[in-house]
């Protein structure tokens, strides 16, 4: 499985961007699909993922603001990013794979990962 994702760039806080990211290969391996992020000198973390079935979750810090959604037939998800923090500032990974329920939220149930992309969310 393949991913690439698009949509980052510098947005000023308050600001809103869209990321997408689209699978490619063998995409039947998969049930789930996400997004993780990574600011610098810290851990890479849960954005938002969800799994077949319509079972989704969020990270604590982006509840309320982001939403993520997918459209199955072009196999890509989107996350929409609305009320942008400084914080958010970070590398947004797609991630994919095929989680259990109970480890939704854990970064090594998903096997395939996507190059990155930069969202920056100046003050």
């Amino acid at each position: 499985v393949q991913l690439q994702a698009s949509g980052g760039g510098l947005v000023q806080t308050g600001g809103s961007l869209r990321l997408s990211c689209t699978a490619s290969g063998n995409t039947d391996s998969i049930n789930g699909m996400g997004w993780y992020r990574q600011a610098p000198g810290k851990q890479r973390e849960l954005v938002a993922v969800f799994i077949i079935g319509n079972w989704t979750t969020y990270g604590d810090s982006v509840e309320g603001r982001f939403t993520i959604s997918r459209d199955n037939a072009k196999n890509t998800v989107y996350l929409q990013m609305d009320s942008l923090k400084p914080e958010d500032t970070a590398v947004y990974y797609c991630a994919a794979g095929r989680p259990i329920l109970s480890e939704i939220r854990t970064s090594r149930m998903y096997l395939y990962w996507g190059q990155g992309t930069l969202v920056t969310v100046s003050s």
